[in-house]
């Protein structure tokens, strides 16, 4: 399936102001860097806006004379949250259009679709979503938080406000299952219990009779692990049923698709979440790129989301490493990377780690209120400590597998 010029536009232009308005004319030895991400489909909520920034860091990047005195071109491919597309692209824009860099895949599935297609092509991948950790691949590089970042505080946390007994809600795959297994892990090492844990496919949408199992348990909070559109319901039937107001929540999901700008504020206010990125972080370097950003998509462009922001720090990352290596080539730009280049973010100082790929980086507890996050605590330069237990890429370079972290 050709991606066309004009396909291209079109799927930009899907997504909330990404159409590519006043782009440069390319040369013919233009840097090429590949978008695999969901404009359509039930993940879209996550897709639309990591392309709009990716976009918007690649038109800066142009603006300011390109990369290496080349111009930086997007081809967007619109996997359309289906897994065999997500295989298909990742085969065209390594063979076909032989992008120097793919950044892309949302959920832990898309990603193991598309890291081997690129493992085997030799094409330089970046996965910038938060995840379950256990990556360990010289190919790709992580940008996203790991459960050591963010779930490690968030229980703890949580407990010590609202009880020690939870009760944990996840989506059925990787993420999921990994992550529901962690938040087990804090709560038993904080002194508290997981009374169940339920897992749902992503189209799942009737949530009712995992609430009444909920009401039954009594539990002290609720973790959510829920993902995508069709999650939505469970917050909705949630507080249908009044127990947004009687049983507290937390989550290391809710608000990366803006579910708390979908949602009606008394359907999710004082909902704990834990990131790396939130927009009222406040240093220099975010107050100058929400200003820029506002600029080019408006000032009533809705939140930026922790996953759109670890994509622009993906594209930063990766851009800085092909100027200090003078080459896009992927083997030089890895090198680079492996020096551990570290960047001054709008979510503050974000450092690769040279022996996982992963990214040290602040990590944040906020509380949704009024489909806005208020920041209660700060976590600077978290180590993806989870992941270094079983990933030594430094030690061993070709190893090339996902591990399950043993507790």
């Amino acid at each position: 399936m050709s991606v066309s010029r004009r396909h291209f536009l079109q799927t930009a232009a899907a997504t909330a102001g990404a159409a590519a308005f006043g782009a440069p004319a390319f040369a013919e030895d233009a840097i090429l860097v590949g978008s695999l991400h969901d404009l359509s489909g039930g993940l879209d909520i996550y897709g639309k806006p990591m392309v709009d920034v990716l976009t918007f860091a690649i038109e800066e990047a142009n603006a300011g004379g390109g990369l290496l005195g080349r111009q930086v071109k997007l081809i967007n491919y619109d996997t359309q949250s289906n897994m065999q597309l997500y295989t298909q692209f990742a085969q065209q824009a390594a063979l076909k259009d032989k992008v120097a860099v793919v950044h892309g895949g949302i959920t832990s599935a898309s990603r193991e679709v598309i890291r081997p297609v690129l493992d085997k092509f030799k094409t330089l991948y970046f996965y910038n979503t938060q995840y379950e950790g256990g990556v360990c691949d010289r190919n790709q590089f992580d940008t996203g938080v790991t459960p050591a970042q963010t779930v490690e505080k968030l229980v703890p946390y949580a407990m010590k406000k609202w009880g020690k007994k939870v009760y944990v809600v996840a989506a059925d795959y990787n993420y999921g299952q990994i992550t529901s297994q962690w938040v087990k892990k804090y709560a038993t090492e904080n002194g508290g219990e997981v009374a169940a844990i339920d897992f749902f496919p992503l189209d799942v949408t009737n949530f009712a009779s995992t609430i009444s199992k909920i009401q039954a348990a009594k539990p002290d909070f609720v973790w959510s692990a829920l993902v995508g559109g069709a999650h939505i319901s469970f917050y909705r039937q949630w507080a249908a049923a009044g127990m947004a107001k009687s049983i507290p929540m937390a989550s290391t999901t809710f608000g990366v698709g803006n579910e708390q700008i979908v949602l009606n504020p008394d359907e999710c206010n004082g909902m704990l979440v834990c990131y790396n990125y939130f927009q009222g972080v406040k240093n220099p370097a975010n107050t100058a790129f929400l200003e820029r950003f506002h600029k080019r998509f408006g000032a009533d462009y809705p939140n930026v989301t922790e996953l759109a922001m670890g994509t622009y720090q993906g594209f930063q990352l990766w851009a800085d490493a092909v100027k200090k290596a003078g080459s896009a080539d992927r083997l030089k730009v890895i090198d680079a990377l492996e020096t551990g280049i570290s960047i001054d973010a709008p979510s503050g100082k974000v450092t690769i780690d040279p022996p996982t790929h992963h990214c040290i980086l602040d990590v944040h507890i906020a509380e949704v209120k009024d489909r806005k996050f208020d920041l209660l605590e700060d976590f600077p330069q978290q180590k993806p400590a989870d992941t270094a237990a079983v990933c030594d890429l430094k030690k061993n370079p070709n190893d090339n597998q996902q591990y399950i972290i043993k507790f």
